[in-house]
């Protein structure tokens, strides 16, 4: 009997294979709004205290190299700047997220690319080559995984992110597919990330560590460093180690790469507002509730909010404590939505989800699960809003899908976000600048041109 090539290699060869004439108009379109969605949140991230506290860390981004730190004037080595950019990106919860991929795809490859390719002078091109590629990578791996690893408690950002990255920098610096497929081994031992930690500032330290050791397994497997090509498959390798007999399946990992590809699809979206994404559709509605209804807050007896089950679980937060656990609240920011007709960074600082009259719907505020659907329904990204009224009216909106479909984003919207976030810590005219620069970053000669504008006049500690 034919021994069957290690998934790895399976995998690997599609990475090294791909090439830019391989990428449809939308691919690119879709890549290159991602790409500068994550830019821009990370921007903003660099402020974020989570950040401040890594970069204060003793041996952290402490090396001299010639990688910024986004947002600062600090450089050091490619693989902290991975991390520490890696930990910024994800640090509003504000970064794009696929329905499929049960996470968020682009941030884990962000960082490591950025890193790598400011010190070796890649073009935009290539960039956006390997970007799909590790994207490609994540999606095949979460279709084999989900739905089980993410009901499980892994957080796919960070278990499957790593390969993804690994991935992405392989096709970036130009690996074979034997040393691809060695960085994938690699980054299998690196798969980690729980949900338990949701809420708190070790869920954007997930995105760091992994774009961080997904560029580090690259690296090695670059200059020769062994790792068993089967550790995907081996009775002690990921898939049974992390799943469990029965629960994946390897068909995803083995399919031919062919158009279109992952990034394609309308289960990537960006996220309107800076919080959990399970959260949008209840926001959504309650929004239009709002909006479309007339539902004024001082009229409110009563707020239901019915979330998928596997929605809920990591959201079911009746009353808040910290800005963190605030934006996996489904609770708050629904109370929010109807309070202030938006949800916006603001309302994720300081003491905003303790004001007097978001304690006061909350408590007229519960959450319940929807059950019954399966797992591939666009429902499971859906919500149902019931607002009783004081006068005994009842009213309810439904989202049945995803909210914020990347193929539906108008250019103006995400300017206006990528701005929002960018000037937070870089001038406007440079921040205005940087965004026509990654619209047309398939144009880019040396991605360290790029790197310049996300440079602040100053260190943020």
């Amino acid at each position: 009997m034919t021994r069957r090539e290690p998934l790895a290699l399976l995998l690997a060869r599609g990475v090294a294979a791909l090439r830019i004439g391989d990428l449809s108009t939308r691919a690119l379109a879709h890549s290159k709004t991602c790409l500068a969605d994550a830019v821009g949140v990370t921007l903003a991230g660099s402020r974020e205290q989570a950040t401040r506290i890594l970069l204060r860390t003793p041996g952290v981004a402490t090396a001299p190299g010639p990688c910024l730190l986004v947002g600062t004037n600090w450089r050091t080595t490619a693989i902290e700047a991975a991390l520490v950019n890696g930990t910024a990106s994800h640090a509003l919860d504000y970064d794009d997220f696929s329905g499929v991929f049960g996470g968020h795809h682009t941030v884990p490859l962000m960082s490591a690319l950025l890193a790598i390719a400011e010190e070796r002078g890649h073009s935009g091109r290539e960039l956006l080559v390997a970007y799909v590629a590790g994207v490609e990578v994540e999606m095949r791996l979460a279709r084999a995984v989900h739905f089980h690893h993410y009901d499980k408690g892994w957080h796919p950002t960070a278990t499957l992110g790593v390969f993804g990255a690994a991935a992405a920098v392989a096709r970036l610096i130009g690996l074979d597919a034997d040393h691809t497929a060695t960085a994938l081994a690699i980054a299998a031992s690196s798969a980690s990330g729980l949900k338990a930690n949701f809420g708190t500032m070790t869920k954007p330290l997930h995105a760091g560590q992994c774009g961080r050791d997904g560029l580090m397994a690259a690296l090695l497997a670059e200059a020769g460093f062994e790792a068993n090509l089967e550790a995907l498959e081996h009775p002690q390798g990921f898939l049974e180690v992390y799943n469990g007999r029965g629960h994946y399946i390897t068909a995803p990992l083995e399919e031919p790469w062919r158009a279109p590809f992952a990034i394609e699809g309308d289960h990537i979206a960006l996220k309107p507002y800076p919080c959990c994404g399970s959260t949008h559709a209840a926001i959504a509605a309650m929004l239009r509730l709002a909006r479309e209804d007339g539902v004024r807050a001082d009229a409110v007896a009563a707020i239901e909010i019915g979330l998928p089950e596997r929605r809920l679980r990591h959201t079911d937060t009746p009353v808040p404590e910290t800005s963190a656990e605030a934006k996996f609240s489904v609770q708050y920011v629904t109370v929010r939505a109807l309070i202030t007709g938006a949800v916006q960074l603001a309302h994720f600082e300081g003491e905003a989800h303790a004001e007097p009259e978001v304690r006061r719907l909350l408590a007229l505020t519960r959450a319940r699960p929807i059950t019954g659907l399966a797992d591939d329904a666009p429902e499971q990204w859906g919500a149902e809003v019931t607002v009783r009224l004081s006068d005994g009216r009842a009213l309810t909106r439904r989202v049945e899908s995803l909210v914020g479909a990347v193929g539906d984003v108008d250019r103006e919207l995400l300017r206006e976000k990528f701005m929002d976030c960018a000037t937070r810590a870089i001038a406007p005219d440079a921040a205005g600048r940087l965004f026509e620069a990654l619209e047309s970053l398939e144009e880019a000669a040396d991605l360290r041109e790029i790197a310049g504008l996300l440079e602040a006049g100053r260190a943020v500690v």
